[in-house]
Parts: structure tokens; C-alpha cells; sequence
């Protein structure tokens, strides 16, 4: 399956973006994974068997995650510097650990993220 991401952007502190990810087939489940500048890549949000979610503790409250056919969404709100980071899409096609990175088949190509303050 081939992912394709975008929403991107720079934005200030306070201020609200939307990723976007279209999938090129079946997927179980489908979602968000990002990478700070220097640290390692981390679980964001994710959708499965259509419609459960998940969201990091740290997002939460702030990013909401979505699906419908087969684009997942990722509405961001109330960002924060600390938000900044390289957005990475995810699938697979079966189940596994949601914030185990290595469980995940598919990639996208990643869309930058950046928040200032």
C-alpha cells in the first residue's frame, strides 16, 4: 500500500493545520507518527478497524484523528512549538502495538511540520 501525505506548513503558536493521508488500498489501520528535530520517531494517533482511535497523551485534547474511505485525517489545534516535527503517515494490514513503529507495513513520505512561537 502506498501512502500520500500533505497538510504541512508553518504555522504560529495557537494556530490550527490538517493532515491529510491517502491510502492506495486495504488498511486495518491507519495513522500518525512524527519526528522532533534530534529525537526519535513517536506515535501520535491512530485509527483501526474503521472507526476506534487512539491519541498520544501528549496530543490529547489538541489533535483529533479521522478517517473516511481510505484518507485518514489529522486535525491539529491550540499547536505548540513543541509540536514541531517531520509528520510521518502509517498503516498496516493487521493489528500489532499502536506505538511500535516497527508493527506498521506502509510509510508515507512524511510533511513538515512547523510551529513558532
Amino acid at each position: 500500500v502506498q501512502l500520500q501525505a500533505s497538510g504541512g506548513g508553518l504555522v504560529q503558536a495557537g494556530g490550527s493545520l490538517r493532515l491529510s493521508c491517502v491510502a492506495s488500498g486495504y488498511t486495518f489501520r491507519m495513522g500518525w507518527f512524527r519526528q522532533p528535530p534530534g529525537k526519535e520517531r513517536e506515535f501520535v494517533a491512530i485509527v483501526w478497524s474503521g472507526s476506534v482511535t487512539s491519541v498520544a497523551d501528549s496530543v490529547r485534547g489538541r489533535f483529533t484523528i479521522s478517517k473516511e474511505k481510505d484518507t485518514v485525517f489529522l486535525q491539529m489545534n491550540s499547536l505548540k512549538p513543541e509540536d514541531t516535527a517531520i509528520y510521518y503517515c502509517a498503516a498496516s494490514a493487521g493489528a500489532g502495538s499502536l506505538a511500535d513503529p516497527k508493527t506498521y507495513d506502509s510509510w508515507g513520505q512524511g510533511t513538515l511540520v512547523t510551529v513558532s512561537s
